[in-house]
């Protein structure tokens, strides 16, 4: 899986996988090594997350069924879980500090191909 913001023309996952069914999602990233700059995960049909067991920092972003970013959590520690986001279909999660360094806001569309 890639994922592209195409607002900004950054690659924001080069190598990637999804969790689309509930064990899959039920995982996560529970028991990975942190991720490396091009990792990430899409945990397809979530609208809120938590970091507990994670032993890494992580950005989050959630996104519209459009793909647009409609919620950022920029360096999630472990032990926390996100809000609740009503406008999310999918939560895409990167190494820590990626939000930052695409220079991602809100509104920004992102492309995911498989």
């Amino acid at each position: 899986m890639q994922a592209i913001n195409r607002t900004r023309n950054t690659i924001l996952v080069s190598q990637g996988s999804i969790a689309d069914n509930p064990l899959t999602r039920l995982k996560g990233l529970l028991g990975h090594a942190p991720l490396q700059a091009g990792e990430g995960l899409l945990l397809r049909g979530e609208k809120s997350i938590h970091s507990i067991g994670m032993g890494f920092d992580i950005d989050a972003l959630f996104l519209d069924a459009a793909g647009k970013v409609v919620y950022l959590m920029p360096v999630m520690v472990p032990l926390r879980f996100s809000p609740f986001v009503w406008q999310s279909a999918d939560v895409l999660e990167v190494p820590a500090g990626t939000i930052a360094r695409t220079g991602t806001v809100l509104g920004d569309q992102i492309e995911i191909t498989l």
